[in-house]
């Protein structure tokens, strides 16, 4: 009687194993996470917020999410070839960005890496566009899904868990462009 629970018990573990497998297997290659916002600020009073890693603290999610991490900024002070190394907390992880395209003020593109809680290897695109008196910026990050991530996507949103931090960045990055404004 026993071995029959266990052999039945076994036989749902595997099959729900085999699922997950399925599932995941059938999620895309890769992601993107975009978010937006209007701004009562001209493309050039919100570009350097973005331009200079050392004025995200104004306005990034993460920077408030572990105040004690450490930070390393390196390369040029603003633009291409501007880097920012981090290592925090777990809510924050350890990672670096490189900014690798700086079209003032109205995009910059940044390579981001993630070395923890997780390896991971994405882009990250600000859009200013004029809007009136005022702007749209949108906030876009994109990047590979292994399978193992396709994994993970089978019991978590992506979209939906980081895009809650780029609404809340983007509301403040709003603040700090209005009041600079």
């Amino acid at each position: 009687m026993l071995k029959t629970i266990l052999l039945g018990l076994l036989g749902l573990v595997a099959t729900g194993i085999v699922v997950v497998l399925i599932l995941a297997a059938r999620k895309p290659d890769t992601f993107q996470v975009t978010r937006s916002i209007a701004i009562n600020a001209a493309p050039d009073r919100i570009y350097p917020l973005i331009a200079d890693f050392r004025a995200w603290g104004a306005w990034s999610p993460w920077e408030k999410k572990d105040p004690g991490m450490k930070r390393t900024y390196g390369g040029a002070e603003t633009g291409v070839g501007a880097t920012y190394a981090w290592a925090g907390d777990r809510n924050v992880g350890e990672g670096s960005m490189r900014i690798t395209e700086a079209r003032a003020p109205g995009k910059l593109g940044v390579k981001l890496d993630f070395l923890k809680p997780f390896e991971a290897h994405n882009d990250v695109v600000f859009a200013l566009t004029p809007q009136g008196q005022g702007t749209n910026v949108t906030w876009i990050m994109t990047g590979p899904t292994p399978f193992l991530g396709k994994i993970m996507h089978v019991f978590m949103d992506m979209d939906r868990m980081v895009g809650s931090d780029f609404e809340s960045g983007l509301k403040a990055m709003k603040a700090a462009a209005e009041r600079a404004a």
